[in-house]
């Protein structure tokens, strides 16, 4: 997996003070993304121990609420096992931070895909969904069109454990 950034001290990519890893890689391509330099998978530099101990350095301060994943796309093919593994350590090493992951697919592809849905054990929030120019919707909060959702996980884990038992 490589990565392109990490932001720190970020307000506008999920609630309260995170630290951003902006990772490589889409295969979404969609039209208006205000992120296409990040489409590429081979851009920038290979994530290892170096931005790791960065982003640890972060989650350790008082001031960061969490971190958050966006790109690219975190769940594109060649991130997705990193993603899940640097995910399931920080909520070992930082449980009482929020991880935010921002991704082109739905909820339900993520759920129904054994390479993905293991990142729902350590996420708190996903926010969901290809951008659709056409859905441009700037009321919405953390997503830019109506498409998307922003989904709390264990919430949305509970009432579908609702569903089930009725």
């Amino acid at each position: 997996m490589n990565y392109l950034s990490i932001t720190h001290v970020d307000q506008l990519n999920g609630e309260g003070n995170r630290v951003v890893l902006w990772v490589s890689g889409c295969s979404h391509g969609c039209a208006g993304c205000q992120n296409p330099n990040t489409w590429d998978p081979s851009a920038g530099l290979p994530f290892g121990q170096d931005a790791k101990d960065e982003l640890f350095g972060d989650l350790r301060q008082d001031w960061c609420s969490g971190i958050t994943y966006s790109g690219g796309d975190p769940l594109f093919e060649s991130n997705r096992a990193e993603i899940i593994k640097l995910a399931k350590e920080i909520r070992e090493k930082f449980p009482c931070k929020t991880q935010w992951l921002y991704t082109g697919y739905k909820w339900s592809q993520i759920v129904s895909d054994p390479s993905m849905s293991e990142i729902i054990k350590y996420v708190d929030v996903v926010c969901d969904g290809e951008y659709v120019k056409e859905l441009d919707d700037v009321d919405r909060h953390w997503v830019g069109s109506s498409n998307q959702e922003v989904i709390d996980v264990k919430k949305r884990i509970s009432q579908l454990a609702a569903a089930v038992e009725k």
